[in-house]
């Protein structure tokens, strides 16, 4: 239904720990052919102190704007003692490059707790994807309106309409568990993953402009999709999280390839056998550079970012590891990538927002 409303050597530099983590990287506008790879550094005074001793919650997906501003997605799930230091911090956060807070906005009777992604069209307004909550949103930039909304809130595709129910994958405009959305800048086409965890639907809907079904495909062995990217060539890039692996797909639907996604446990297993802790194929996003060379994947089995030429599917190299000192990761969820080659990791179980700034050789 549519509706109209990141060596480390201890340095200490003018107050700010930094910590540089070293990444190959293929030729490119940012740099000659020939000299020494550039660096990302994370900046751990970025984002600045929050206002009113806000506290947040577990970080959904992010997204970034046409002004290189972050939008983040608090989950809002705290504990009740958390509030008795602080303030619930707002379900939408944005900020700048510099790490101020611009604005923040959210009112709960419209938007669903569990945020899970957004994206910003060619106009900077905003798609937001929350599972499970059987719909996908489009609100005005600031967020002071809603300008569109495919599903209804609270009312499931599933046998039932509720979580319990078994998944319909309809050939409809209602959603199970939306987890990534895309608009198409030539045509307005909508494009949403819906299977953001097990036992949801399993599928790419395509709806038009005005929120109509056009088609649908299921892509294949995946007990989730839990997340998509649309390329500028127009390739539909999807997750498959627990078989470590991208497939990729035309916008018709058409199989294309798998990009594999290889991990290993630090740890033996026991039993010798690896068991995913979260997937390898989380959450992506591409460089922004016309070509989009690169792509940026969150490996949540090894708690880090992979970065990978976008042409070859190769693993160029990765940063981040398990932990909770800065440039390291509790469950990173999502990752978005500015105009200056800046990259941003939200975590859920860390409940915070790194940025990783690209250095020059």
């Amino acid at each position: 239904m549519w509706q109209t409303p990141r060596r480390f050597a201890g340095l200490l530099a003018r107050g700010a720990l930094s910590v540089l983590v070293v990444l190959s990287w293929p030729g490119s506008a940012m740099r000659a052919q020939v000299g020494a790879p550039p660096k990302y550094e994370v900046d751990a005074t970025w984002p600045k102190p929050f206002p009113d001793r806000w506290v947040i919650g577990g970080l959904g997906g992010l997204c970034v704007d046409a002004n290189d501003h972050v939008l983040i997605l608090n989950r809002q799930d705290v504990l009740d003692a958390d509030l008795n230091a602080g303030h619930l911090a707002p379900p939408i956060i944005e900020l700048d490059s510099a790490g101020n807070l611009i604005h923040s906005w959210g009112d709960p009777a419209l938007l669903d707790p569990r945020l899970h992604s957004c994206y910003f069209d060619k106009n900077n307004d905003v798609w937001i994807a929350a599972a499970p909550s059987g719909m996908v949103q489009k609100y005005s930039h600031d967020g002071s309106k809603l300008l569109a909304q495919i599903g209804k809130k609270g009312v499931l595709d599933s046998s039932d309409g509720t979580e319990k129910g078994q998944p319909l994958n309809s050939n409809a405009p209602r959603f199970f568990m939306p987890s990534s959305i895309y608009e198409d800048p030539q045509n307005g086409d909508v494009y949403v993953s819906d299977g953001e965890s097990r036992r949801s639907n399993r599928r790419i809907a395509v709806l038009d402009s005005k929120g109509n079904f056009l088609r649908q495909w299921q892509p294949e062995g995946m007990e989730t999709v839990h997340c998509m990217s649309v390329s500028n060539d127009g390739f539909v890039y999807v997750c498959n999280r627990e078989n470590a692996r991208l497939q990729v797909y035309d916008k018709m639907g058409k199989f294309l390839k798998n990009i594999s996604i290889p991990w290993k446990p630090y740890t033996e297993p026991p039993n010798g056998k690896a068991t995913d802790s979260g997937g390898a194929a989380v959450s992506l996003e591409f460089s922004r550079d016309r070509t989009q060379k690169l792509m940026y994947l969150i490996n949540q089995n090894n708690s880090q970012v992979e970065v990978i030429d976008r042409e070859t599917g190769k693993i160029l190299s990765s940063f981040g590891r398990a932990g909770h000192f800065v440039g390291q990761f509790d469950q990173p969820h999502g990752i978005a990538v500015d105009s200056k080659g800046n990259v941003y990791v939200t975590e859920n179980r860390g409940k915070r927002v790194q940025k990783f700034h690209l250095v020059s050789p």
